[in-house]
């Protein structure tokens, strides 16, 4: 992976991350579109960018991340992110499988990007807009939304995650905020799991060059995903999910075209 690559792939993921169309897909075509082959490096480097890209939320949401006077804010995320874990620790070989193909991931944002049409029509009489109202059980069930991001690549964790709280009714606002935190605990185990894998297997692509390589990429998704988080919940509040779900339906056949004319593989 050279730095032009790791710049570009990063600026997709800060863009892609906190919006309802699968930064991860978005990723793995943008290293198809540049010839890049899957490899045990550029794996753990998705990962970590995405960390990279989630501690935004830290940055912006400082004093309702770190409001240690309410540990019952930190067992909510704790319990949400368990279904995840275990998913991902039973269903790694699928998971790999599934985001090794484009085709799966392209069906995948289409189908997606239909639900989101009609997202806002589907959850109409959400009123709850405070955090008290996330309650342990609710906060179980946004994590057991979360899961389907895991198991089927391309449907986007910020979807999954903020339709999750919809469905407990919490608001649009309420529900991706809570989503964006959810992902902190979610990434960095992610991450923690990516990195052991590549020292336990590939040690020969922890070198310096590659960590340099690493550190640009990190630095560059999470400048890039500060701005892209702000626009998303205005954007959100004004106009809902239709426009994501037209973009995701359009991108995904875009895919297809390319995949069936071997442009992208």
């Amino acid at each position: 992976m050279t730095t032009f690559q790791s710049i570009i792939i990063s600026i997709v993921e800060g863009l892609t991350e906190f919006l309802p169309i699968s930064s991860t897909a978005h990723m793995k075509i943008t290293n198809s579109l540049m010839g890049m082959q899957p490899d045990a490096f550029t794996d753990m480097f998705e990962v970590v960018i995405q960390l990279a890209a989630i501690l935004s939320v830290v940055t912006i949401y400082f004093k309702k991340f770190f409001q240690f006077k309410d540990f019952g804010f930190y067992i909510k995320l704790v319990i949400a992110v368990i279904p995840a874990l275990i998913a991902g620790l039973l269903l790694k070989k699928h998971i790999d499988a599934a985001l090794s193909n484009l085709w799966f991931i392209a069906f995948v944002m289409i189908g997606g990007g239909v639900f989101l049409l009609f997202i806002d029509k589907i959850f109409t009489r959400n009123n709850m807009d405070n955090e008290e109202n996330i309650s342990y059980p609710k906060a179980f069930m946004i994590g057991c939304f979360q899961v389907l991001s895991v198991i089927l690549p391309g449907l986007s964790r910020s979807a999954a995650t903020i339709i999750g709280g919809m469905s407990q009714k919490l608001t649009r606002r309420l529900a991706a905020e809570f989503s964006f935190f959810l992902a902190v605990p979610t990434m960095f185990a992610a991450s923690a799991k990516s990195m052991l894998d590549v020292y336990k297997d590939h040690r020969e692509v922890l070198v310096k060059e590659n960590f340099a390589t690493l550190g640009i990429g990190a630095v560059v998704s999470y400048i890039v995903a500060l701005l892209a988080i702000k626009f998303f919940i205005e954007y959100l509040q004004k106009h809902g999910f239709k426009i994501f779900g037209w973009y995701r339906i359009v991108a995904g056949a875009i895919v297809l075209i390319l995949l069936q004319q071997g442009i992208i593989k």
